[in-house]
């Protein structure tokens, strides 16, 4: 058994880094300036991320091994929701204050309970049910200013369509959680992490005739560092999991909200608004107080397995 697979310190370090790196990635996507079209933004964050992920699984020698699947129709799916799940993201994020970006994107751990009770069956009661609810009456308040913008500014308004477009990104990325939920009991996590960065490459490549331009050296370079970190972050998030359980370490993803903050601010000039902070904290408090549950349940369910006596 590998010595660092309870290691619950090292689980924690390796998630900081993730949100830290994830965090980067963000910004340098929103640094690259906001007439870069969608589509292209995302075709250069999929393709560059591929170099770090293919360096790391050959690093392992597992390059040849992620490549083998039984289930192509099972990734396509989930490559195909999850970038538009990253296009609409990506747009909300060049056309939104950092921190309000981020701090709505957090609606999707709560939107996946809900989904995973509705399309894969789980058992979710009322403290959960709850606990969705108020963090999705959080998002509204943080998103509502945004949207009263349709009624001023009309469907032209970037801000308003960016906050809806973050909605519908989090929509969509509680979607492909419950796909991987799926993928995972037959497929490896190297082999969905692979796949899902080269047919997201792929997807994005076919938007080319729509609006793709030339871009400056220095937007390229963004685009291009963005690409790598969001592999590298993508890398430490997994191995995150190898050593602590998902309850330990899920709550330190809240810390990207603190760094969005103070990013938003020093880079990009963004103060943060009293319902931003006061949604923000809605929001948090709730997808904290389902994890914590979540690591209740596990903990009673392994409990009653102990205590069930054998039959025979």
């Amino acid at each position: 058994m590998d010595a660092d697979i309870h290691n619950p310190m090292k689980g924690i370090l390796l998630k900081v880094l993730s949100v830290i790196v994830f965090v980067c990635m963000s910004t340098c996507i929103k640094a690259a300036g906001s007439d870069i079209a969608t589509g292209q933004i995302t075709f250069y964050r999929s393709a560059f991320a591929m170099v770090p992920i293919l360096g790391f699984l050959a690093c392992r020698g597992q390059l040849r091994d992620a490549f083998r699947t039984n289930n192509v129709p099972g990734h396509v799916l989930r490559g195909l929701i999850g970038i538009l799940s990253m296009s609409c993201g990506f747009y909300g994020l060049v056309h939104l204050p950092l921190p309000e970006a981020i701090a709505i994107g957090y609606a999707m751990p709560l939107l996946a309970v809900a989904f995973a009770a509705v399309f894969l069956g789980e058992i979710v009661r009322l403290y959960r049910w709850s606990a969705v609810v108020i963090g999705l009456v959080g998002v509204l308040i943080i998103t509502w200013p945004r949207l009263t913008l349709f009624g001023e500014g009309g469907f032209g308004s970037s801000e308003a369509l960016g906050a809806v477009a973050v909605l519908l990104s989090a929509t969509l990325g509680a979607v492909a959680m419950v796909l991987v939920r799926r993928l995972v009991q037959t497929e490896r996590t190297h082999t969905i992490v692979l796949y899902f960065s080269l047919s997201a490459a792929v997807f994005s490549l076919a938007t080319l005739p729509f609006g793709w331009s030339a871009i400056s050296w220095t937007s390229f370079l963004l685009l291009m560092l963005a690409g790598f970190c969001g592999g590298v972050a993508q890398i430490l998030l997994t191995e995150s999991y190898r050593h602590a359980d998902m309850s330990t370490i899920a709550p330190f993803e809240y810390a990207s909200i603190v760094l969005g903050i103070a990013i938003g601010y020093f880079l990009f000039g963004n103060v943060p608004t009293a319902a931003m902070l006061l949604g923000t904290a809605i929001v948090v408090g709730a997808g904290i107080f389902i994890i914590f549950r979540e690591h209740r349940l596990g903990l009673e369910r392994k409990g009653a397995r102990k205590h069930v006596t054998p039959q025979g």
